[in-house]
């Protein structure tokens, strides 16, 4: 059976979440509605529809007018085994010492090397974007120079890579991995699991430090967040207050002209630059709090 995306964009997030509820009143209605903000650093948001059927043109015009968005762009989406291809596409990641790969990839595992598996149907947080790497080869960095942290949180923590990698190269409290997605947490538990890490890394569904658990736990040796510019600017005085004096955060999500904003929010709220990494057009930052 074929499938028909409809996409578009917006300027705003309030017009783009109003247009995907909309969305969902068309008839045919979508199988499914996806709304994001652009990580091109546009400030636009993305707004997509999938339907089992054509939908109809002049009623996506409608919408669009009324809410401000471009065109919709309509394609039929070709009928592939999308798992099956990532699977033959995304190839094992190094970054430092740790190993990334689908359990389809076991056997190329290196002597020497970490490995994590993340199963090519994760999406993001595979490894596989500029920015997970980053936050891998910080910590591996880390790691080397002697610093040897015992309480960490992976927060916005999506597959749970991150969280598991420190787990996986140290002794410690448990590592706490929170997202604010419901699924994105029961996917980390499920890929924690998988590395044999139960009872090493617990997750949890919370909007950034908002959860009992992580008030409990602070301070932290080691924070990650590997998000976006914005949210990460938002938590700069909530980082601040839950890391330990002389602790690190690792921060990433951001593209290498976005740094500067967040280097500044970080330094007004205690923090100062370690390391700094560009990968891809994506900036990874080591900051450590002062004190």
């Amino acid at each position: 059976m074929p499938t028909y995306a409809a996409l578009t964009t917006l300027p705003d997030a309030a017009h783009a979440e109003g247009l995907g509820a909309a969305m969902e009143a068309m008839d045919p209605a979508p199988s499914g509605v996806g709304v994001f903000e652009m990580e091109d650093g546009s400030g636009l948001w993305e707004v997509g529809g999938y339907f089992t059927a054509p939908p109809s043109a002049a009623e996506l015009a409608l919408l669009a007018a009324a809410f401000g968005a471009r065109d919709f762009v309509v394609s039929e989406v070709p009928d592939i085994d999308w798992v099956a291809k990532v699977r033959r596409d995304l190839t094992p990641i190094v970054a430092g010492r740790f190993f990334v790969h689908g359990s389809h990839d076991a056997d190329k595992v290196p002597g020497q090397s970490v490995p994590l598996v993340i199963e090519a149907a994760m999406a993001f947080g595979t490894g596989h974007h500029g920015t997970t790497q980053g936050c891998l080869r910080a910590l591996d960095r880390l790691d080397r120079e002697g610093h040897r942290p015992r309480r960490i949180a992976d927060i916005g923590c999506g597959t749970a890579v991150l969280a598991m990698a420190a787990a996986a190269i140290r002794d410690g409290d448990l590592v706490l991995a929170s997202d604010i997605d419901a699924v994105a947490v029961e996917v980390a538990a499920a890929n924690v699991t998988a590395n044999g890490l139960d009872g090493r890394v617990r997750c949890l569904e919370a909007a950034g430090f908002d959860h009992p658990v992580l008030g409990a736990a602070a301070p932290f040796d080691l924070i990650f967040a590997n998000i976006l510019k914005g949210p990460l600017i938002a938590l700069a005085p909530e980082m601040a207050r839950h890391a330990a004096p002389g602790g690190h955060v690792i921060l990433s999500g951001l593209l290498e002209r976005q740094a500067e904003a967040v280097l500044g929010a970080y330094a007004a709220a205690g923090f100062e630059q370690v390391a700094r990494e560009d990968l891809e057009g994506w900036a990874t930052l080591t900051l450590r709090r002062c004190g």
